[in-house]
């Protein structure tokens, strides 16, 4: 049962208007919207777009952090939205819930990495960090570090107002 229920039609009128922006009609929004400057800054500092990094790589980003942080709703929505388009595997996609570094290519295996430690320490060491800049650029470290930080946002937000699983959306797997 949410702690905060998604606000129903009809919306007051600030919120309709944000929501009416919104990529997507689901009950994070709708949640949200009862403040509808948050949400606006939300839409306004979304990570959804074309980025210096790739969809396959943002998307992996998304999902450890979500699963790490046991957001359940964020994970299943960006699997059902973005993970054919991601071109996961099954066993990719139970990796990012259950796995580790070891499940992925070196490219990827750092974002898995960078992920599991600014969700651990809100940091990364000095060695992970040369790692991951032997992978990627400035822009794109950069990016990395703000889509963690966003999808930690993202992940509190639903756990702690409870936000009810979008029906259809996939559920974590079971430990393999």
């Amino acid at each position: 049962m949410p702690r905060l229920a998604p606000l129903a039609k009809p919306y007051p009128p600030e919120a309709a208007a944000e929501l009416a922006q919104m990529p997507a009609d689901i009950g994070l929004f709708r949640t949200v919207a009862h403040n509808p400057r948050v949400l606006s800054r939300w839409r306004g500092g979304g990570l959804l777009d074309r980025g210096s990094i790739t969809l396959r790589q943002r998307e992996l980003l998304i999902l450890r952090t979500t699963a790490r942080l046991k957001a359940e709703y964020e994970w299943g929505v960006h699997v059902g939205f973005f993970g054919a388009k991601a071109k996961f595997s099954e066993a990719e996609i139970v990796a990012t819930v259950h796995g580790d570094a070891s499940d992925w290519n070196a490219e990827e295996a750092v974002l898995v990495e960078m992920a599991d430690a600014l969700v651990d320490s809100g940091t990364v060491d000095d060695a992970l960090w040369q790692q991951a800049a032997a992978h990627y650029k400035a822009d794109q470290l950069i990016e990395i570090i703000a889509l963690v930080g966003f999808y930690h946002l993202v992940s509190f937000t639903v756990n702690a107002t409870g936000v009810a699983l979008e029906p259809g959306a996939p559920r974590f797997p079971a430990a393999q």
